[in-house]
């Protein structure tokens, strides 16, 4: 925890649900497993990306290796600036909610955006960072720990720092929306219909600065509902299927809310106790370990599964 803003996950049904809470109407997210253009076309309309990256801690802020500062753009569009940690994901979120005029925000998030927007950058994150009600729906989205750290500290070039930053099409223009940068990052002419083709190489060129072996990132297309289209044309199987999703992740946000510590040793003592009255016991330790023994050799071997992002 840090100034009251726990930490969430980069997650479809999170970010989802998080928006829902805020009194955002009909808008979805879709993770992208490759960097693949027509594979976000296929989900339009996209009203924008939340790219998930390792946050280069040694590199002086204020600059920018991709793009160009466009200092300007502030006087147009709704930018904050970051001034608290483990907001970055709602900040990135909320960058492209509040510049989209094709998204209903709701009551709540149309006047804050009302109340701000004579603000400097600066100042917007600060009414966003004080804001009890997105502080309060964030919160919600983080996981229960049992564990609390009082003790804080600054991140060092040793420790792994993620980050989550916006693109989205505004104004004829690519906008890189970062509140670490002191303002949006111009990518260039993008139309709506460009934005597909246009954001692919950005992100890939990022993605490029990293070593091969760095595979941690993670790409949310914020997308409208996609029942919405679904319903106009009859599509039963579609409504179906989004439905089901929707509510597995319901279930698991409900899940992310507790901690099952308690739960885990009342029953790890429950099966030990059963082991040991059934003889079993030592045969059940020297088998766990030796599972645990050929994971780790999977994994340094490169056997270990899991999905990642193509990048292509």
């Amino acid at each position: 925890m840090s100034g009251g803003w726990n930490t969430i996950e980069s997650d479809a049904g999170v970010f989802t649900y998080l928006v829902e809470n805020l009194g955002v109407k009909d808008v979805q997210f879709e993770e992208m497993i490759s960097l693949d253009a027509d594979m976000l076309r296929q989900q339009s309309p996209v009203y924008g990306v939340i790219f998930l990256f390792k946050y280069p801690v040694g590199e002086p802020k204020g600059t920018t290796r991709d793009g160009e500062l466009d200092h300007a753009a502030t006087e147009n569009i709704f930018f904050a600036n970051q001034v608290i940690q483990n907001a970055c994901a709602t900040q990135a979120i909320l960058s492209v909610l509040l510049n989209r005029r094709d998204i209903d925000v709701g009551k709540d998030l149309r006047e804050f955006k009302e109340f701000t927007q004579a603000f400097p950058s600066d100042l917007r994150g600060e009414a966003l960072s004080n804001s009890e009600l997105i502080r309060t729906v964030h919160n919600s989205f983080a996981r229960s720990s049992p564990f609390i750290d009082e003790g804080t500290r600054y991140a060092t070039e040793d420790d792994d720092v993620y980050h989550f930053i916006a693109y989205t099409s505004l104004n004829g223009v690519l906008y890189e929306l970062d509140g670490l940068q002191p303002a949006p990052i111009s990518h260039g002419p993008c139309s709506e219909s460009e934005f597909a083709d246009k954001i692919i190489p950005v992100l890939q060129t990022r993605i490029n600065r990293y070593p091969a072996t760095e595979i941690r990132f993670n790409l949310l297309a914020m997308i409208a509902d996609p029942r919405l289209r679904a319903q106009e044309i009859g599509d039963v199987e579609t409504i179906a299927n989004e439905d089901r999703k929707r509510a597995a992740w319901l279930w698991e946000n409900e899940l992310r809310r507790h901690n099952f510590v308690g739960f885990s040793h009342e029953m790890l003592k429950s099966v030990v106790k059963s082991k040991i009255a059934d003889g079993t016991y030592d045969e059940w330790i020297q088998g766990a370990r030796e599972k645990a023994q050929q994971r780790l050799k999977d994994r340094k071997s490169g056997k270990a599964g899991g999905e990642e992002m193509e990048l292509d």
